[in-house]
């Protein structure tokens, strides 16, 4: 005893003898110590001592005790003292940050923990010992464990998200450490459940199936919600993981009533709104920040479209659509604060008529009092407002018109003559004033904003062609059409030009009438073959896109042409197309914006969003526009020039092989009526095939949702069973056991109900197919006939 205790005086910094031993000799010896000993006290020692090592000779520890310290896990697990010393010696081995003395030895940034990490999960009972101390209550041993997962799974999170998913209760053990009554434990285990669920959707499910919304909302509400610290900031956190891009966990927080427990949190205390420079501290934005973020993650855009509008209707139905509007109105709220909730707001509000008509009846408590639609759109055409509120203010007011004729329309009329009334100011106006204003953002926001109104809607886009606007005192007042035009031929920039493309692209698409006004503009397909025709730089990504543009709207005229310009008609702009640019550089130029980045990250989601105000060049609509027309438009442009050449070689037939092509053609104009008929009739089926495959899809889609819950329900009955065979007497294990069985028979028969829906659906859909075919072999019948 007293050698050991003169080694380890040495290693702490007694005074040398001659020979003084290396760390490395010191930490061989007491790991010795630590296998020979029969005395626990001993074993006790040499453990305390190595947990003292373990920092300064983190790599002789590691190298020469990790074998021993598991044998005394294994061998001496009934003292809670040594196994926490044992545990936090290998938490100070398996740490992922880098000790101070390690720095001069190994250099800033060496993955040592990682290293000892992968050696030590390669045992395979290594993390089911440590997850099994968990389960132990004294302090000593429950926290290093925590502490020792936490590690681990920082190091080589793939690995150990693996093996708690196939270990027995391994996930049920960390959700019981939320009920802790001591902090400090309960905090680290929400630190290592943020870890755990991080892309891994089967444990997201088992965590949410653990009861742990209810247990997240306690620690919420004991924390002091909004008001709370960073552990509310940790709770919400873990809430966004087990929510975001997992269609069950979503579905299960809808169908748990969890959405109307976010309400209170978003609801003001009076003093904000009297002392609006108070109540806003840096860890209240962050909790906000993050409820904010929990609500988008039940409505993104990209999620199933009945499960989103469910979403929506529950939010308006308990009043959190209401207070997310009362945060836009106060007065006081951080910039970023108010910038999410603008886009929670608005994927809220997307495509849900109700929601929609919510918003445009909320009136700003301003003086004079004015639309909250109104005053949000002046943040967007006002220059001094931050470039992130106004992309979100954009978003807002196009989820506002996705899919809302009556808000389409109802800005449509306010550009409109409104007869005597008193004069107030619109949206109409608030567009118009920033799309003819100095700064090229607020002309890229105004025309991208207006040709939301144009999406799906012909009627407007003739309307929109009874716009006048008042230009110099003593001359006739221009149409809005004519405006853009003019505008897009000064030399502004080329944000603003492109604004007022995506702009012209829309209105021109599916509106032969806005096709034949723009045709009938002085120079206005002049500038568009100029610039075309203008040397490339392949170097200016905004005159790149900008070329490409030009040539979308060019095509557009094309396809959408009903030969009433005499000198523009179909066949004319083709030639014209054909001998300014060349078909080939005309396909060029309309492929041109597919193939930068820009596009690709633009169609992804509707929300606009870029780096620099600069950067914001495309619109999410606009972008699928031209995936859906590129290819029809150089098709209707390759057919219309195509033709020209057989038109030409007609002139020098002979009057009897004139008289027979004469004959052809009244054949062709007869059957070209069946066809026709035909063709409609092809049509209507493509029509109802496509609605049926959407509907098994769908089926498809919650079926293999259901599946999942089926699995995880299943899961949870073995880990029930399992709990109820070691403790029999527990009333809570048996009553949460017979409510998995009826839950579990409940999803099975409505997965067997699915799947004869499925069944049906599939039957029509053959059915369709089937008179398709025929359809389709009569219109080859009529075409060889012609030939």
């Amino acid at each position: 005893m007293e050698y050991f205790k003169s080694g380890l005086k040495s290693v702490l910094g007694a005074p040398p003898p001659e020979n003084q031993p290396t760390g490395a000799d010191t930490v061989e010896r007491l790991v010795d110590r630590l296998q020979s000993s029969s005395l626990l006290d001993d074993r006790r020692d040499a453990c305390r001592a190595l947990k003292a090592l373990s920092r300064p000779y983190r790599v002789e520890v590691g190298t020469q005790a990790m074998d021993p310290l598991r044998q005394v896990l294994e061998m001496d697990r009934t003292d809670c003292e040594i196994v926490g010393l044992a545990l936090e010696t290998l938490c100070n081995i398996t740490n992922p940050e880098t000790f101070d003395a390690e720095v001069e030895k190994y250099g800033p940034k060496n993955k040592i923990g990682e290293q000892f990490t992968e050696i030590f999960i390669k045992q395979p009972d290594s993390v089911s010992q440590a997850l099994a101390f968990l389960e132990e209550f004294d302090f000593r041993v429950r926290w290093p464990a925590l502490k020792l997962m936490t590690h681990l799974l920082a190091n080589r999170p793939k690995d150990i998200q693996d093996i708690i998913l196939v270990s027995p209760m391994g996930v049920s053990k960390l959700m019981d450490l939320l009920s802790d009554n001591r902090e400090v434990i309960r905090n680290d285990v929400l630190l290592l459940l943020i870890q755990l669920t991080k892309g891994n959707a089967n444990i997201q499910k088992i965590v949410a199936f653990e009861n742990a919304f209810d247990r997240i909302f306690d620690v919420i509400s004991q924390e002091g919600s909004a008001d709370g610290g960073i552990v509310v900031e940790d709770c919400l956190v873990l809430m966004l993981n087990l929510l975001r891009g997992n269609i069950s966990n979503q579905n299960f927080f809808k169908e748990g009533s969890y959405i109307q427990r976010l309400t209170p949190m978003f609801e003001l205390p009076p003093e904000v709104d009297e002392n609006p420079l108070g109540g806003w501290s840096s860890q209240k934005v962050c909790n906000v920040h993050c409820m904010v973020q929990v609500v988008r993650a039940l409505v993104a855009p990209g999620g199933p479209a009945q499960a989103t509008a469910a979403c929506q209707r529950t939010m308006r139905g308990c009043g959190l659509l209401q207070a997310l509007c009362d945060i836009l109105m106060a007065s006081g709220v951080p910039a970023d604060v108010l910038t999410e909730t603008i886009n929670a707001v608005a994927e809220v509000i997307r495509g849900n008529a109700s929601n929609q008509e919510f918003l445009a009846g909320l009136m700003a408590p301003s003086s004079p009092p004015r639309p909250a639609i109104v005053i949000l759109l002046m943040s967007m055409v006002n220059e001094k407002q931050p470039f992130v509120l106004r992309c979100s203010v954009l978003y807002c007011f196009q989820c506002f018109l996705y899919k809302n004729e009556v808000g389409q329309t109802h800005l449509i009329q306010t550009l409109l003559p409104q007869g005597n009334e008193a004069p107030a100011l619109t949206t109409g106006q608030l567009l118009c004033g920033g799309l003819f204003s100095s700064d090229p953002l607020s002309n890229w926001f105004s025309a991208v904003a207006l040709s939301h109104a144009l999406i799906n809607n012909s009627t407007q886009k003739e309307q929109l062609l009874r716009v006048l606007l008042a230009t110099n005192i003593g001359k006739p007042p221009v149409t809005l059409m004519q405006q853009c035009v003019m505008l897009l031929q000064q030399g502004n920039k080329p944000q603003c030009k492109l604004g007022l493309l995506i702009l012209l692209c829309r209105w021109v698409s599916y509106c032969p009438t806005a096709v034949k006004a723009f045709l009938t503009m002085e120079s206005s397909v002049a500038y568009l073959t100029a610039l075309l025709s203008a040397q490339e730089n392949t170097d200016d990504l905004q005159e790149t896109i900008l070329q490409s543009m030009c040539a979308l709207l060019l095509g557009l005229c094309v396809h959408f042409n009903d030969d009433s310009v005499p000198n523009y008609t179909k066949e004319k702009l083709c030639h014209l197309i054909e001998n300014r640019l060349g078909l080939d550089r005309f396909q060029d130029a309309i492929g041109g914006i597919a193939r930068h980045e820009i596009y690709s990250r633009t169609l992804k989601h509707p929300q606009p969003s870029a780096k620099d105000p600069a950067d914001l060049l495309l619109d999410h609509e606009f972008c699928r526009l031209l995936k859906i027309l590129e290819g029809v438009i150089v098709k209707s442009v390759l057919d219309e020039s195509n033709p020209q050449e057989g038109k030409d070689t007609m002139t020098t037939l002979s009057p009897a092989d004139s008289a027979l092509v004469s004959q052809y053609k009244e054949l062709i104009r007869d059957q070209d009526a069946q066809i026709h008929a035909l063709t409609q009739a092809n049509e209507t089926l493509t029509k109802e095939k496509r609605d049926l495959e959407s509907q098994v899809n769908e089926l498809q889609s919650t079926i293999s949702h259901l599946k999942d819950q089926n699995l995880v329900l299943r899961a949870a009955q073995i880990n029930s069973t399992e709990t109820k065979e070691q403790a029999p007497a527990v009333n809570d294990t048996d009553s949460s056991y017979s409510e998995i069985q009826k839950r579990l028979a409940e999803t099975t028969a409505e997965l067997e109900k699915l799947k004869i829906d499925q069944e049906d659906l599939l039957v029509l859909l053959l059915d369709q197919d089937t008179r398709l075919v025929q359809y389709k072999e009569k219109l080859l019948g009529y075409g060889e006939k012609v030939n």
